[in-house]
């Protein structure tokens, strides 16, 4: 243990996340201090009573918080929980001389264009793509381009604002529906989108932790639900994957180079690939763990969570195993298939019953307007199934999902 488990790790999240109770729960586990900041805009300060309150959009004045924060107390690490935090994180620690990534890697591997360049520069098979804006003459732009073609915002995640446009007619709409959501998230635009080529094939993602600048893989999931458009909503992961080991290891390679491509020299990674029969495809990279409550599929050594493994990275502390344990899992999010009011919930234990099921959890919250992709960034709740096989692990998704009915009632506008 070196000097640096000492120290508090600062965990920087958001209201919203789905991540943070794990990190925390791993902190327990650890006997890891921690200090949680929550990015709160500075019209909302005051509110928070147990978390550090900084404004990520504020960077200067957010990195000058977290250095006063660390006189006061020392710091092993920052963590960014969520990807709003990446680009502070790395430059805090910078300041601070704690380990990190480069605040430009931290940006390439947070924007978009800015990685889909850096790709392209390093030849890693990626998507052509083309940075446009929301304040373009969108008909003249929608003439130009390649379809079928996807449509993307630079810094939203979890596909929100992803649609694929395979006309100049669908085009112009999906860029007119990316403006007004970035519109309601970011103030009036123009603002920045891409154009990118559609890839075919199927989808799997790739978590890792990167040492140094190598890439060692802790699981590789399957998506067996197509992801062809055109909202791109991910439902099942699984792992381990299916794929022929030369298959899989090619991906392996094509998320390293893509890792390298950035500049990601430690911690956590999450890439999404797809796979055709040209080969492994990025589509994109993160330098953050799994999303939502998909982390719980993980288990590694003895009973190790894969926010052990990357707490132990950070502050320093030895890592026992990073071979995956038990047979194999696999987590549904269950998708929002219409937009209203959440009144009910039924099946819940008649899914829970479903041989192979290890809990159903439900995240909306009743009486919670719900809003489907590309808009909105939740789900309705986890499926979580441990099984011998993959397949065992994806039919007791389907199952358990098809025991479950939502009551989702039209939201009445308030006039």
């Amino acid at each position: 243990m070196d000097d640096r488990a000492s120290g508090a790790v600062l965990l920087l999240t958001t209201p919203s996340s789905y991540r943070l109770p794990a990190f925390l729960d791993a902190a327990g586990r650890l006997g890891v201090a921690t200090v949680v900041a929550e990015d709160t805009p500075r019209a909302l300060a005051g509110r928070a009573r147990d978390r550090v309150e900084l404004d990520f959009a504020d960077l200067e004045a957010a990195i000058g918080a977290v250095v006063e924060l660390a006189a006061r107390a020392p710091l092993a690490a920052i963590i960014a929980v969520d990807d709003s935090g990446a680009l502070l994180a790395a430059r805090a620690s910078a300041v601070l001389g704690l380990p990190h990534n480069s605040p430009e890697s931290a940006e390439a591997a947070r924007d978009k264009h800015v990685m889909r360049a850096a790709f392209a520069r390093a030849g890693v098979p990626s998507p052509a793509f083309r940075l446009c804006s929301t304040g373009d003459d969108l008909e003249a732009l929608a003439r130009a381009v390649p379809y079928p073609c996807v449509v993307k915002p630079l810094r939203l995640n979890g596909s929100r604002g992803v649609i694929r446009a395979d006309d100049p007619e669908s085009f112009v709409a999906a860029a007119r529906r990316i403006g007004r959501l970035l519109d309601r998230l970011e103030g009036p635009g123009p603002h920045p989108f891409l154009a990118e080529t559609f890839i075919p094939g199927f989808e799997v993602a790739l978590e890792g932790l990167i040492d140094r600048g190598r890439l060692q893989v802790l699981a590789l999931f399957d998506k067996p639900d197509p992801l062809d458009g055109p909202f791109f909503e991910e439902t099942i992961y699984v792992t381990p994957s299916r794929l022929a080991p030369g298959v899989q290891a090619a991906i392996v390679e094509t998320a390293a180079r893509a890792a390298a491509a950035v500049g990601l020299q430690r911690g956590p990674l999450h890439a999404e690939l797809r796979v055709n029969e040209r080969g492994p495809w990025m589509v994109e990279l993160a330098g953050r763990t799994i999303g939502g409550l998909c982390s719980r599929t993980l288990q590694f050594g003895t009973d190790a969570s894969l926010e052990e493994l990357i707490l132990r990275q950070a502050a320093g502390l030895p890592i026992e195993s990073l071979s995956r344990a038990g047979s194999a899992g696999g987590v549904m999010m269950i998708p929002i298939s219409q937009p209203g009011v959440l009144r009910g919930v039924a099946g819940q234990e008649e899914a829970r019953a479903v041989s192979g099921v290890e809990d159903v959890e439900i995240t909306a919250p009743l009486n919670y307007p719900l809003v489907p992709l590309p808009e909105g960034d939740s789900y309705l709740g986890f499926i979580f199934a441990r099984g011998a096989e993959p397949a065992a692990v994806e039919a007791a998704l389907r199952a358990a999902h098809a025991r479950l009915s939502f009551r989702v009632l039209p939201e009445i506008p308030i006039v």
